[in-house]
């Protein structure tokens, strides 16, 4: 994973990505296929309703929420 801070989808915006918008296009992807979009807080709304008037939007997931989910788990400490 990079260190590097990641920045919002929307064209032109440089801010920093508080939302994952979990996606998927049914007439190119499989159904349990999905594609993410980042979201400031600014545009979260905005992207949010692009992709769902098209039925593509599958949910949104605070970034640092997503993140953790995609951190891959240890092995359990030994007390």
């Amino acid at each position: 994973m990079s260190d590097e801070t990641p920045i919002c989808s929307a064209k032109g915006c440089r801010a920093d990505a508080l939302w994952v918008l979990v996606w998927n296009n049914p007439k190119v992807h499989t159904p349990e296929r999905r594609k993410t979009w980042l979201a400031c807080e600014e545009h979260r709304e905005h992207l949010s309703q692009f992709l769902g008037v098209r039925g593509f939007l599958k949910d949104v997931i605070k970034f640092e929420d997503w993140e953790a989910r995609e951190l891959p788990q240890g092995p359990p400490e030994v007390p």
